[in-house]
């Protein structure tokens, strides 16, 4: 499947709504009990979407799109929603990212992109240059790949529970 602006935009519109229905109410033993820098949390996943909201996604889209001198991202800090969390709720969190996303999306729909615009280039300071397009690709995928770590997070806690079922539950292997 090739890269189109209007589906992604529809994928990445899903997410706050997905997470705010499949996490609101649930306790912490099942959203952030466990959780670890080397093994996040629904709580701390939520996080770093907000994070990546206010400091990536749409501000590495604007340096592409400025083609100025400087066309080097700044490193993004996957950890920072440790500190950034500290004190608010999820029901806090799932709201300021919904919040955040929506207001992102309509920047992004707003700058009625080209497929010229989608061709600039960044450059990443691992991966080296990167275009418009693979960065918007990269923010939709990101979206389900966390989706799939807060699932897999969450299984986990029945590991034992669910006896020897766990043979034929593919998310518990």
């Amino acid at each position: 499947m090739k890269f189109d602006l209007d589906l992604s935009v529809q994928l990445l519109r899903q997410t706050p709504y997905t997470l705010q229905r499949m996490l609101e109410g649930l306790s912490e033993e099942w959203t952030r009990d466990g959780g670890s820098r080397d093994d996040w949390s629904p709580y701390d996943v939520i996080g770093h979407l907000i994070h990546g909201e206010e400091t990536d996604w749409i501000a590495r889209a604007e340096i592409i799109l400025a083609q100025g001198e400087n066309k080097t991202f700044v490193p993004f800090d996957r950890l920072a929603q440790f500190e950034e969390s500290k004190g608010k709720s999820l029901d806090d969190l799932l709201t300021e990212f919904a919040h955040l996303r929506s207001a992102n999306l309509e920047r992004v729909v707003g700058w009625q992109l080209t497929p010229e615009q989608l061709d600039l280039t960044g450059l990443h300071p691992k991966f080296g240059e990167v275009t418009l397009r693979q960065l918007l690709a990269t923010w939709a995928i990101h979206d389900l790949n966390h989706i799939r770590q807060i699932v897999r997070f969450m299984a986990r806690k029945y590991t034992d529970a669910v006896g020897p079922w766990k043979e034929y539950l593919a998310i518990l292997q």
